[in-house]
C-alpha cells in the first residue's frame, strides 16, 4: 500500500484511541507497543514511490559513511513497515460487546494487555481469545491468524488457573488497587516516576480548550504566592511536591495478603487449591479465600484453624474482584470509583519508565500492608522474574544476541534496537537491584574467605566486584583511586565500542552503581570465563598492563574496522621476551574468546589516548598554552584520558588546518606556476570550531551541520581547489603530502589523524623501528592537550557570554562541558578563565553554578569516604549529621550514635566475614562543621586548582552568592540521599537543620549505556534541516515519522521522544494548529518530568512552551499557574539571577497585563528588563524589548511620563544598534508619537478640571487595554517564534532559492567524494524558526522580525 505524502496523518499514531492502552504493557514492560500504522515515507518526491520494501541501504560498517541529515541514508525509499490497522469485536462475559482497533503487525498477548488495562475488563488476567471457536496462540502475529478481519468477533473465554496465572492475577489486583498511590515513585521501585503537571493543569487539557473558547474573562485570581514574586528572599522546599488530592486512595480493602496456611497440603492440592489468601475488608470482615483452578471462593479456614471448606455464601467467582464484590459494599464501590479514575489519567502519567529514576524530597508516607511487596522482598525477584521461563534470565545470551539480529532494512533494524534497548533497560534494573543486595550484605561472596574488599558476587547471572584495588593490580596507577575511576572509563569505553557497533565483535553489558559510599561493577558473565584461569582465556592483551602481550589475527581484524571512527592506531609494543606484538588497542584491552564461541573485548579502560595536562612524564615538556595555565599537574590518578568528543574536535580542527595548507599551496602553485612549492608552517590554526562526528580525510569527509557559516565557505572553496586537482600532478601530489606532514596525519597521501593510546602508558615498550612514529605520536597527544586549554575552554566561555548555552544547574553545565570534551577536573580553570573575562557579569550565572558544582563535588568525594565508615544502623544519623555539617549555620552539631535506641547485653565476637562497612566505627560521629569544610577546600584545590575562599558555608552563600536549597538539592541529586519534604531552617543557630528523622533513603547512582535509535536520529535530524530551510510541512511529517520510530524503539517513554514532541509542538504552533501543539507539549512536560526529573532544567523549559500554547487557546489561568510553576522550580533550582528569568518574567508580564494584572506586571516585566539588561548589557536589542514592554503597561495604566520615559531609552537602542531606517526604529518612534498624543491629551483634561472645576465637560479618555492578540504577538516574539512577514513574490524567491540549492546538492553528490562536507544544510547559526512559516507568514503580516 503506497500514500501520497499529503495523506500522512499529521499526529503521530501515538494519538489513536488506544492509546493508554497499547502503551502500558504491563509494568516494568514499557510500553511492548505495537507499530505505528503508518508506512514511512521520506523526501518529497512521490515518483519514486515505486520502489520495492527492501530498498533500504544497510547500514555501513562501523556507521563511516553514514550519509549527513541534509541527505539521510533512506535517500527516497518507501519503507512500508505496516499494513493499514482494522477494528475487531470483542465479547467478554458479563459487559456490552465492543470494538477494538488493531493491526496486524501486532501478537495477541497485545489484546490481553489492553483488555487488562480496560475499565470494564480489567479485572481478569486468566482466559484466551477464541475465534470462530479455535484459540488464538498468546505469542503470534494477529496478520498470521487465519480469517482474521475487518469485523471479526473475538470471544474472551476463562482458562483454569494454574499456581503461577493465580499469582499473576493476585499482583494484578493488587496494582489495580495501587494504581493511584504514588510510593512506588517516591521509593523509586518498579520505573515509576512523579509527574505534577495535572495539579497545574487541572487534569487534560485537550478537554478545557473546548469548554473555555471565547474570551469571557472569568475573574481569575493572578496574585501568585509571597515566595515567587521577584525579589523574595525565601525557598520554600514543600511547593516542590504539591499534594495531590487523588492520593488519598479510596480505601477498597484493609488488609490482602498471602495466607500463613500455604501451600495447600497434598489432598488439598488433588481438590485443584492453589494458594489461600487472607483479606480484611473495609467493613473489618476477616475472610480466608481458597485461590483454586476454577476461581476463587470463600474457605471456612481462620487464623490459627485450617478448614479449606467452602463457606457461605458458596459463591465461585474467576476473578477475585467479582469476589470481593459480593462480600463488602464498599469495596465495589470504592473499587468501581478508583478505576474511573485511574483510566481518566494521562497515559504518560502511568506508563513505566526505561530507566528507574529517583526522587531527592518525598513527603511522611505511612507504611501500609502489602503482601506482594512482601513478597518480592523474600523471593528477592529471583525466582519469578516477571514472564520468563526457565527463571533466571542469562544476560549474557539476551545482550549478544540482540546485537546478532539481523539489520538490513529499516524494519529489521527497528526490530534489533528495540531488543537491544529492552535487554539493556532489564539488565541495568537487574544490576541496580544486585548491587544494592551486595552492597547491604545480601548476597554471599564466591570468595567469602577473603576480607570484605578483596569480594565478588555472583546474582542473578550478574558479576559484581568492588571499585577497590584488588591485589595491587593498579599499583602504578594510583591503587584504589584509580580503582574507583577504571569502571566509568570501561563504561565509556563499552558505551563506544557498541555504538561503533562492528559486526563479530562483543562486549560485556556494563553497569556502574554507586550506592552508600562504595562502586559497585556489574558485568555480564562471558560463558565458560570462572571455569577457567585468566591467563589461559586471554588471547589478546595484556593482563598485567603491558610486560606480558599477545596478540591475535582476528581480534586484529575487528579492531582494524573500529580503528577509523575510534581514531586509535594500529601499533607494534614489546613484551617482556622484547618480540614486537602488534595491537589495535591499548595493551590492557583483553580479547578472551568465550565457550560460545564469541570474540569478547574487556577492560576498555583506555579507549582514548591520555590527557598529558594531568599525566607530569619526566623528561616532556608540555606546549607553552599548558605550561602557561599551570600544567602538567599529577592528578591522584593515572587514568586521566581525552573525552571522545575532544578528540574528535581536535582531529576536525586538524581537518579544516590540512585543508587550508594544502588548498593555500595550491592557490598559490596555480597564481604564480612556480616550480617548487613552499612547504607552510603549522602555524595558524582555523577560526571556526565545527563538531563533527567523523571527517575522516578529503575522500570521505563527512563533516556534520554545526559548523560556523564562515569556516565552511572557506573549506567550501578550499575543497573545490583540490578536488580540482585530480591528484596526477606530481607538485599536487606533493602539496597533500606536505600538508599531512604539518597536521600530523598517519598517512602521506590523505588526512588520517590517529591517537596511539599506549604512548606514555607506565611499563609499556616500543620496538626501535616505531621511535619516529612515537616521538610524533607524543607531538600530537601534547597538540590535544594544548588544544583543550587554547580552543575548547574559551570556546566554552564563549558560547556561555553569548548565551549559546544557557545551563542553570551542575547537571547541564557538565553536559555542556562534556559535550566540548572538557573533563570535570576541568572545572576550576573553567572558572578561572569566566572570572578574567571581560565580559564576567554577563557569566555570574556560569560563575555561580561552577562554584556551586565545585564545591558539591568536593564534598561528594569526602562523603564517599565518610559513608564507608558507617554500619548499616546508623546510616540516618550518619547521613543527617553530614548534611548538618555541610548546610547548616548551627555552629556545633552532635551526631547521635545508633547505640542509643537499644542496648545489646553482650557484645558478640567480630566475625571474619561482616558485610561491608560494619567496622565498630563512629569515626564519622566527631565531625565539625570547621574541619569539613576546611577538607571541602582543601579538595577543591588539590582535584579543581580552585581556590575557594569560605570557611563554613554561611560564607559560601555571601562570597558566591550561592542558595542553600540549591546546594541540598545538588549534594542529594550526587550522591542519591532522599530527604523528607518540610521547611528545613538552614539559617537558625540554635538548633541543627537536619534530624535522623528527615533522611528517608539511599538510592544507589547509576551509570549505563544508553543504546540509541540511529534510525529514527536521522529522520529527525533531517526533519530538523527541513525545518530550518523553510519547509515546515515536510519538516513536519519527517518529525512525526522520526516520532514513530522512537516510539517502536524505546517504547513510550523516553529523553528523545521527548524532544522530538517538543520540535512537534513548536511547528504545529506555528503553523496555526494550536490544539496538536498543546496536546503535543503537554507530552513532552509530561515526559520529561517523568523521564528527568520533576525539577530537571529541562522539564522548567517544557512548562514554559506549554504556557504559550495554552495561552494561544485562551487557558490564561492555565498559562499563569504553569509560568509561575517554572518560576518556582527556576528559584529552587538556581536563584533569580539568571537570564532565563528574563524570559520567564517577561511571560509571566505579558500574560498579568493581558489579564489588566497592571502593577502585578510591572514587578514581573521591570525584574525582567534588570536581569535583561545585567546579561545582555545595556545596550542589547533584548534590553529595548524589554523597555517597550513595560512602557506598554506604564501606558495602559495610563502613566505616560514613565511610558515615555522607557519608550525613549528602547527607541535610543535600536537607533544606534540599526539605524534610523530600521523598521524596529521607525515602529518605536511611531509609538512615541501615539504616546506623546495621549499624555498631551490627558494633561488637557486635568487642566479643563483645575480651571472648571467639578462642572468642566470632559471627553472620555480612551485607556488602551491591550487586545489579546497584540499580547500574543509579543509573546511569541520574545519567545523567539516568528513569523516572517512575506509576500508571494518573497515566497517564489525562497522556494526557487531552496531548489536551486537542492540541485547543487544532487550535482555535488555524484562529483568527486571530496566535496561532501559542503552539503550542510542552510547557514546553521540561525534560530531554529527564524527562516521558516511561509504558512503562517501570509496569515500575519504584520509580525515584526526581531531575534527574540
Amino acid at each position: 500500500m503506497v500514500i501520497k505524502t499529503d495523506e500522512l496523518p499529521a499526529a503521530a499514531p501515538a494519538d489513536s484511541a488506544r492509546e493508554p492502552s497499547s502503551q502500558t504493557g504491563g509494568k516494568g514492560r514499557p510500553g511492548a507497543t505495537e507499530l505505528p500504522s503508518v508506512m514511512l515515507l521520506n523526501g518529497d518526491c512521490p515518483d519514486n514511490l515505486k520502489k520495492e520494501e527492501g530498498t533500504a541501504e544497510p547500514l555501513q560498517e562501523n556507521g563511516l559513511d553514514e550519509a549527513e541529515p541534509g541527505e539521510e541514508t533512506t535517500g527516497q525509499e518507501v519503507i512500508v513497515i505496516q499494513d493499514t490497522g482494522f477494528s475487531v469485536k470483542i465479547l467478554a462475559p458479563g459487559i456490552e460487546p465492543f470494538s477494538l482497533q488493531v493491526s496486524p503487525q501486532e501478537m495477541v498477548q497485545e489484546i490481553h494487555q489492553v483488555l487488562m488495562d480496560r475499565e470494564d475488563t480489567c479485572h481478569r488476567t486468566c482466559f484466551s481469545l477464541y475465534l470462530d471457536g479455535n484459540m488464538l496462540d498468546h505469542f503470534s502475529e494477529l496478520r498470521s491468524v487465519e480469517g482474521l478481519q475487518e469485523g471479526s468477533v473475538l470471544r474472551v473465554v476463562e482458562e483454569a488457573y494454574t499456581v503461577r496465572e493465580a499469582r499473576i492475577h493476585v499482583r494484578h489486583v493488587r496494582d489495580l488497587l495501587k494504581s493511584l498511590d504514588p510510593s512506588d515513585a517516591f521509593n523509586g521501585v518498579d520505573c515509576n516516576s512523579l509527574s505534577f503537571l495535572s495539579i497545574f493543569t487541572d487534569g487534560d487539557l485537550g478537554d478545557s480548550g473546548k469548554r473555555k473558547k471565547g474570551l469571557d474573562m472569568d475573574p481569575i485570581d493572578c496574585t501568585p504566592p509571597e515566595y515567587i514574586l521577584p525579589g523574595s528572599r525565601e525557598r520554600p522546599l514543600c511547593p516542590l511536591q504539591p499534594q495531590n488530592r487523588d492520593w488519598k486512595p479510596l480505601q477498597c480493602l484493609k488488609v490482602l495478603t498471602m495466607s500463613g496456611w500455604n501451600p495447600p497440603p497434598g489432598n488439598r492440592k488433588m481438590h485443584g487449591d492453589l494458594m489461600y489468601l487472607f483479606v480484611i475488608t473495609a467493613e473489618d470482615r476477616q475472610v480466608s479465600i481458597t485461590a483454586s483452578t476454577r476461581g476463587f471462593y470463600l474457605n471456612q479456614s481462620t487464623a490459627y484453624h485450617f478448614n479449606p471448606k467452602p463457606a457461605s455464601p458458596r459463591f465461585l467467582s474467576h476473578s477475585l474482584v467479582e469476589l470481593l464484590n459480593q462480600i463488602s459494599p464498599t469495596f465495589k464501590k470504592n473499587f468501581a470509583v478508583l478505576q474511573k479514575k485511574r483510566v481518566q489519567r494521562h497515559p504518560f502519567e502511568r506508563i513505566a519508565t526505561p530507566f528507574q529514576v529517583y526522587s531527592w524530597t518525598a513527603p511522611q508516607a505511612e507504611h501500609a500492608m502489602d503482601c506482594v511487596r512482601a513478597e518480592d522482598a523474600y523471593t528477592s525477584r529471583l525466582g519469578y522474574e516477571e514472564h520468563i521461563p526457565g527463571q533466571t534470565r542469562d544476560w549474557n545470551e539476551e545482550l549478544q544476541t540482540t546485537r546478532e539480529l539481523p539489520r538490513k532494512n529499516l524494519p529489521e533494524r527497528l526490530l534489533r534496537e528495540r531488543a537491544i534497548f529492552k535487554v539493556h533497560s532489564d539488565f541495568t534494573a537487574a544490576a541496580t537491584r544486585g548491587a544494592m543486595a551486595v552492597i547491604d550484605g545480601n548476597v554471599m561472596a564466591i570468595n567469602p574467605s577473603e576480607e570484605t574488599k578483596m569480594q565478588m558476587f555472583i546474582w542473578n547471572n550478574i558479576f559484581f566486584s568492588l571499585g577497590f584495588d584488588v591485589r595491587d593490580h593498579y599499583k602504578d596507577f594510583g591503587g584504589d583511586v584509580a580503582a574507583y575511576v577504571a569502571p566509568t572509563n570501561d563504561l565509556n569505553g563499552v558505551r563506544t565500542y557498541n555504538a561503533v557497533d562492528v559486526e563479530g565483535l562483543y562486549t560485556l553489558g556494563t553497569v556502574v552503581v554507586d550506592y552508600r559510599g562504595y562502586r559497585v561493577t556489574a558485568q555480564s558473565i562471558i560463558p565458560g570465563i570462572l571455569e577457567r584461569d585468566q591467563e589461559q582465556s586471554v588471547i589478546y592483551g595484556s593482563i598485567d598492563f603491558g610486560k606480558t602481550v599477545v596478540t591475535h589475527p582476528r581480534y586484529l581484524e575487528l579492531l582494524e574496522r573500529t580503528s577509523r571512527p575510534l581514531k586509535i592506531l594500529r601499533h607494534r609494543v614489546l613484551n617482556d621476551r622484547d618480540e614486537e606484538v602488534e595491537l589495535c588497542s591499548s595493551v590492557e584491552c583483553k580479547g578472551i574468546i568465550g565457550n560460545d564461541g564469541r570474540h569478547y573485548i574487556l577492560d576498555l579502560l583506555r579507549t582514548f589516548p591520555p590527557d598529558l595536562n594531568f599525566l607530569p612524564v619526566p623528561g616532556e615538556t608540555l606546549p607553552e598554552e599548558c605550561s602557561r595555565a599551570g600544567f602538567p599537574r599529577a592528578h591522584r590518578h593515572k587514568l586521566c584520558c581525552l573525552r571522545q568528543e575532544l578528540v574528535d574536535a581536535f582531529v576536525e580542527h586538524r581537518y579544516l588546518l590540512f585543508m587550508k595548507l594544502a588548498a593555500l599551496q595550491l592557490m598559490q602553485q596555480k597564481a604564480s606556476k612556480m616550480e617548487s612549492p613552499t612547504s607552510l608552517e603549522n602555524g595558524e590554526s582555523p577560526s571556526s570550531e565545527p563538531k563533527p562526528e567523523d571527517p575522516p580525510g578529503p575522500e570521505m569527509g563527512n563533516e556534520e551541520e554545526g559548523s560556523s557559516a564562515s569556516g565552511l565557505a572557506k573549506v567550501k572553496e578550499l575543497a573545490e581547489t583540490i578536488a580540482s586537482d585530480d591528484g596526477t600532478d606530481p607538485r599536487s601530489r606533493e602539496v597533500i603530502r606536505n600538508a599531512c606532514k604539518a597536521v600530523g596525519s598517519i598517512s602521506s597521501t590523505a588526512f588520517d589523524v590517529r591517537f596511539n593510546p599506549d604512548i606514555f602508558s607506565p611499563g609499556v615498550r616500543f620496538p626501535e623501528s616505531c621511535q619516529e612514529e612515537v616521538r610524533d605520536q607524543k607531538q600530537l597527544l601534547k597538540d590535544a592537550a594544548a588544544f583543550l586549554l587554547s580552543c575548547q575552554i574559551p570556546g566554552l566561555v564563549k558560547d556561555c557570554t553569548d548565551h549559546a548555552v544557557l545551563p542553570m544547574d551542575g547537571a547541564t553545565l557538565a553536559e555542556v562541558m562534556r559535550q566540548r570534551g572538557i573533563n570535570m577536573r576541568y572545572l576550576g580553570k573553567v572558572l578561572d578563565l569566566v572570572l578574567r573575562s571581560p565580559a564576567r557579569d554577563q557569566l555570574d550565572h556560569i560563575f555561580k553554578i561552577g562554584v556551586g558544582e565545585l564545591i558539591t563535588r568536593s564534598a561528594k568525594h569526602i562523603f564517599k569516604t565518610y559513608l564507608q565508615g558507617v554500619e548499616l544502623s546508623g546510616l540516618s544519623a550518619a547521613i543527617s549529621h553530614f548534611l548538618n555539617c555541610f548546610l547548616s549555620s548551627y555552629p556545633n552539631p552532635v551526631a547521635h550514635l545508633p547505640a542509643d535506641e537499644l542496648v545489646s547485653k553482650k557484645r558478640n565476637r567480630r566475625r571474619r566475614n561482616r558485610p561491608l562497612g560494619a567496622a565498630d566505627n563512629t569515626a564519622w560521629a566527631v565531625m565539625t562543621p570547621q574541619e569539613l569544610w576546611k577538607n571541602i577546600c582543601l579538595e577543591a584545590k588539590n582535584y579543581f586548582d580552585f581556590n575557594l575562599k569560605c570557611e563554613s558555608v554561611d560564607q559560601a552563600v555571601e562570597t558566591y552568592g550561592l542558595q542553600k536549597i540549591t546546594l541540598l538539592r545538588e549534594i542529594s541529586l550526587k550522591t542519591g540521599i532522599q530527604i523528607l519534604l518540610k521547611e528545613y531552617s538552614f539559617d537558625s543557630r540554635h538548633k541543627p537543620a537536619f534530624t535522623e528523622e528527615d533522611v528517608l533513603n539511599i538510592f544507589p547512582v547509576v551509570k549505563h549505556v544508553n543504546p540509541k535509535a540511529s534510525d529514527a536520529f536521522h529522520f529527525f535530524q533531517s526533519g530538523q534541516a527541513k525545518v530550518q530551510q523553510g519547509f515546515l510541512k515536510e519538516g513536519c511529517e519527517l518529525i512525526s515519522e522520526a516520532l514513530n520510530l522512537f516510539n517502536n524503539v524505546y517504547g513510550a517513554m523516553h529523553v528523545e521522544i521527548c524532544a522530538c514532541l517538543r520540535l512537534l509542538a513548536r511547528l504545529h504552533y506555528i503553523m496555526g494548529d494550536y490544539a496538536e501543539a498543546l496536546s503535543n507539549q503537554q507530552k513532552a512536560v509530561l515526559m520529561s518530568e517523568r523521564v528527568m526529573g520533576i525539577e530537571h532544567p529541562n522539564t522548567i523549559q517544557e512548562y514554559m512552551h506549554l504556557a504559550l500554547y495554552c495561552f494561544a487557546s485562551s487557558q490564561l489561568s492555565t498559562a499563569l499557574s504553569l509560568l509561575y510553576r517554572a518560576r518556582y522550580l527556576t528559584l529552587l533550582v538556581f536563584g533569580e539571577d539568571h537570564p532565563e528569568m528574563a524570559l520567564l518574567d517577561n511571560n509571566i508580564g505579558l500574560v498579568l497585563h493581558g489579564v489588566m494584572e497592571y502593577d502585578l506586571s510591572l514587578r514581573f516585566l521591570e525584574n525582567a528588563l534588570a536581569v535583561s539588561t545585567k546579561y545582555h548589557g545595556p545596550k542589547s536589542l533584548k534590553v529595548a524589548l524589554s523597555h517597550h514592554l513595560v512602557a506598554r503597561v506604564y501606558e495602559s495604566k495610563a502613566e505616560f511620563r514613565s511610558a515615555l520615559q522607557h519608550e525613549k531609552e528602547g527607541y535610543t537602542i535600536y537607533k544606534t544598534q540599526l539605524g534610523e531606517d530600521h523598521e524596529k526604529t521607525k515602529e518605536s518612534s511611531e509609538y512615541l508619537k501615539c504616546l506623546t498624543q495621549q499624555a498631551v491629551a490627558l494633561q488637557r483634561t486635568m487642566n479643563e478640571i483645575y480651571r472648571s472645576g467639578s462642572s468642566a465637560n470632559i471627553p472620555p479618555l480612551k485607556f488602551t487595554a491591550p487586545s489579546m492578540t497584540s499580547v500574543l504577538e509579543q509573546l511569541n516574539v520574545i519567545n523567539g517564534i516568528l513569523f516572517i512577514p512575506l509576500s508571494q513574490k518573497d515566497l517564489e524567491n525562497l522556494k526557487a532559492e531552496v531548489a536551486r540549492r537542492h540541485q547543487l546538492q544532487e550535482a555535488s553528490k555524484n562529483k568527486d567524494k571530496a566535496e561532501e562536507p559542503m552539503v550542510t544544510e542552510a547557514e546553521p547559526t540561525r534560530a531554529p524558526e527564524d527562516a521558516n512559516s511561509q504558512a503562517s507568514a501570509a496569515k500575519d503580516p504584520s509580525s515584526p522580525v526581531l531575534q527574540g
